[in-house]
Order: C-alpha cells, then sequence, then structure tokens
C-alpha cells in the first residue's frame, strides 16, 4: 500500500518535520542544527518552516510534561525515536496550558488527526497509527486526571531536567521559581539602535508609522510588542538597527570605551556585542573566534551596520594568534553552560549534563587568565557570561581576581532573567577588573 504524500502546508508536515528535529535533539544535536537538517531534508517552503520550527521550540518548552504523559499513556515506550518524538510534539500542543483559553495555535482533535495522518506517511512509523490514535484520544478524554497525576513530578510541572531545578533551588532559594517560568517563557523581539544612524525617538516614530508597536526599556533597546520576521523590521537591513536582547546589550557601556583605543572582542561570534562596541566609539577592534565559519556570521552583520574590524580564527585561550601588543580593553564573553538563555533556546536545559557547569568553569578560566597577559597596566577586562550557575559566574569572577590580583570594578553582576512591563532581558553575568598600573 503507498503512503499518502503530505502537503506541504498540512499540519501533518510540520508535525512531522518538527519531530525529527526533536529527535534529533535527543539524540545530542542542537535544536537550531537539527532544524536546519531537516528543512534541507525536506526541502521544506518558508510557512512550513516556520511551522515546524514553532511546534519544535513549543515542545522543547514542554518536554518534561509530554514525556511523563507518555509514560502514563503508552504501555511501552515507542522505540522509534521520530515516533517518540512525534507523540512529544502532538502532547506539547494539546497539554498546553494555553490550548483551554482560545490561544492554542491549533484544535485538539485537528492535531490527533494530523498525527496520525503524519504517520500514515512515514513507513518507519506507519505500523503505530492505531497506536498514536489511542494515545493522543485518551489523553483528550482523560485530560484533567493525567494533568493533575504528572504535575506532582517536578520534571513534569517545571519542564526542566531534575538536576536542574535542584541546583537553582540551591544557588536562588528565594527566586528558583520565577527563574524557570520565565525560562518558559515565549522571549521578546529586543533591537538595538544604531545611534550612528537614528535616535530613539525617531526609530520609535518608523515604527509607528509602521504600525509596530513598541516600547524603549533601555539607552538603545526597544522591545517589540509581538516579535516579526527580521525582514519586516524597519532599517534593519540598513543597519539602523540589530537584534540584541538587553542584557547584552550593557557589555559596550560597560567597557568604558575612548576613541583610539585597542580592543579585544574575545569569543565574538555571532557579533552583536561587536557591532555595538563599533557603533559606539571609533575603535581598533580584533573580534576573535575560534570557528572560523562563525566569523562568517560578524562580518555579515559589520557590512550590513558600514562598520570595519580585524576578524581572527583562534584559541582565546591561547596566545599564537596575538601579535604581542597589549589592548586597552578587553570583552571576554566566555564559554558556559548559556542557563540564562534557556527562553531563546530551550534545548539547552535537555542537552546540557550537571558535569558540564565545572567542566566549561574550567575552560571559561584557562580563557580569562590567558587574556589578562594581554591587557595594558591600568587597562579593564569585562567578564560576561549567558549562565545562572554561580561556579560559571560569581565564584569564576571572584577566584580570578584573587590569582590575577585585579581590581574588581562596580558592574551589574548577576541579572536573572526578567519578563515584565519594564523590564525583559535574560539572565546574564557581568564584572569588570581593572589591571594594576606598572
Amino acid at each position: 500500500m503507498s503512503k499518502p504524500r503530505l502537503k506541504t502546508d498540512s499540519l501533518a508536515f510540520s508535525l512531522l518535520g518538527a519531530a525529527r528535529a526533536v529527535a534529533k535533539v535527543k539524540a545530542g544535536t542542537a535544536l537550531p542544527q537539527a532544524l536546519a537538517a531537516v528543512f534541507a531534508q525536506t526541502n521544506a517552503p518558508a510557512q512550513a518552516r516556520g511551522a515546524m520550527q514553532d511546534i519544535a521550540y513549543r515542545t522543547m518548552r514542554r518536554l518534561g510534561r509530554a514525556e511523563a504523559l507518555l509514560g502514563l499513556l503508552a504501555r511501552k515506550a515507542p522505540e522509534a525515536a521520530e515516533l517518540h518524538a512525534l507523540l512529544c510534539c502532538a502532547l506539547a500542543l494539546i497539554s498546553d496550558a494555553d490550548s483551554t483559553s482560545g490561544d492554542a495555535p491549533y484544535e485538539d482533535f485537528t492535531v490527533v488527526d494530523q498525527a496520525v495522518t503524519a504517520c500514515s506517511a512515514d513507513s518507519a512509523m506507519f505500523h503505530a497509527k492505531g497506536m498514536v490514535n489511542a494515545v493522543l484520544r485518551r489523553f483528550l478524554r482523560e485530560r484533567e486526571a493525567l494533568l493533575q497525576k504528572v504535575l506532582t513530578q517536578a520534571e513534569a510541572c517545571w519542564n526542566y531536567p531534575a538536576w536542574w531545578i535542584s541546583a537553582l533551588q540551591q544557588a536562588y532559594p528565594d527566586s528558583w521559581e520565577a527563574i524557570l517560568s520565565a525560562g518558559n517563557s515565549t522571549p521578546p523581539l529586543t533591537l538595538r539602535i544604531n545611534r550612528r544612524k537614528t535616535t530613539m525617538g525617531s526609530y520609535l516614530q518608523t515604527l509607528a508609522d509602521n504600525g509596530i508597536v513598541a516600547r524603549e526599556i533601555g539607552p538603545c533597546a526597544v522591545r517589540l510588542e509581538r516579535p516579526i520576521p527580521v525582514g519586516q523590521i524597519p532599517g534593519f537591513a540598513q543597519g539602523l538597527v540589530s537584534v540584541q536582547d538587553a542584557a547584552a546589550q550593557l557589555a559596550a557601556p560597560l567597557l568604558d570605551l575612548h576613541d583610539g583605543m585597542r580592543v579585544l572582542d574575545a569569543c565574538a561570534a555571532p557579533g552583536g556585542k561587536t557591532g555595538h562596541i563599533l557603533e559606539s566609539t571609533e575603535v581598533d577592534l580584533l573580534a576573535l573566534d575560534s570557528d572560523p565559519k562563525r566569523l562568517v556570521r560578524i562580518e555579515e552583520n559589520l557590512r550590513r551596520l558600514q562598520l570595519t574590524a580585524t576578524l581572527k580564527a583562534g584559541d582565546a585561550g591561547a596566545g599564537d594568534w596575538w601579535d604581542g601588543q597589549p589592548f586597552d580593553r578587553i570583552l571576554a564573553d566566555v564559554p558556559c553552560t548559556a542557563s540564562g538563555i534557556v527562553r531563546r533556546h530551550p534545548d539547552i536545559r535537555w542537552l546540557r549534563r550537571q558535569g558540564d557547569v565545572a567542566q566549561l568553569a574550567t575552560v571559561s578560566a584557562r580563557i580569562l587568565d590567558n587574556l589578562w597577559q594581554m591587557l595594558r597596566p591600568d587597562g579593564k577586562l569585562l567578564f560576561v557570561t549567558c549562565s545562572l550557575w554561580p561556579q560559571e559566574s560569581e565564584m569564576q569572577a571572584a577566584a580570578f581576581a584573587v590569582r590575577n590580583k585585579a581590581v574588581r570594578l562596580p558592574a551589574p553582576g548577576q541579572l536573572l532573567p526578567t519578563v515584565d512591563a519594564g523590564q525583559d532581558h535574560d539572565g546574564l553575568f557581568y564584572a569588570l577588573f581593572q589591571k594594576a598600573s606598572v
């Protein structure tokens, strides 16, 4: 019997694509790379890519609950990775709190029907049509009782691994619930105004003229009420604005830059902070990244902004790329678990392991100590990480200051992810150090 060919504008097509991406994440691939692979394999049109991405991201934010429900609903866990992922995607959609409030993206029974249709079109899942139908329809019949049962489990309630929840409870006993909730929220689209080309008032007026509701949330930060595709952002192609979280926009001002300085942006890709530095001041900037492919992204961003910098591939923890001339300022946005940006990258929570915290903290300490040797006397180094774990942030900063006899200057320290009308930003950490004069 021939399998039906799914229409690319159908929910079944998008569900199947999202399931394949989720299966890749479960196997260890980051979600953006997993989706890119699926898009290439399916030759999906733009509308289908958007739907696949939306479903996959929703599933990552609800994976703990979906897997807990699947454990109750299926006698035996599906062995096929994509079948398991398809059921998780469908359960994430129909078990979402929004599904009973009128804000759900799809009707419950439409999701069930299209999940079964997706099975029908895949030879590896064709045999499971009946099981998928039975599992999802049983959930709809017993929704309240099933949810009440699984939500007593921490992973299902919060949609994070147990170790992650426990670590936050220990580090932030008074705010761990708010942090977890913020990480499950849909991130805003925040823009950074390029003050070389426009002003806050002028750009807000441009947005209003285009029917886009937005508000100022920082000196250069504008948050759109509703996210829109980058290609539809007024002035983006011309370099008037860039997409950058409000917390990340603090880096350039903290560096205390002056014209003519020699500046290093270490671990620079994708180049958001690089661009902000160059928009702020006339400096001689070296943007360093260990991956040559990621330098291409920086180059593209600088070309759009009509700015220039020296780009170099190299390990910030080594010195073979350095010409021996000291820097006046160093921005060290070091590798970390990225636990502070999970609302933008919800797959991170499922990809990270508890042991990664200590491992990455060791890597970052090596980078910081190496870069310190490249800073001129009286120069300043800004240590940035998008982690919430003290071992990667405050403990790292304190240990660095002791090892290197560095003077610690005022800086925000740990910023917890915040979602409210006045502030809306990711969780970043900032520590500023100055080297003693000779």
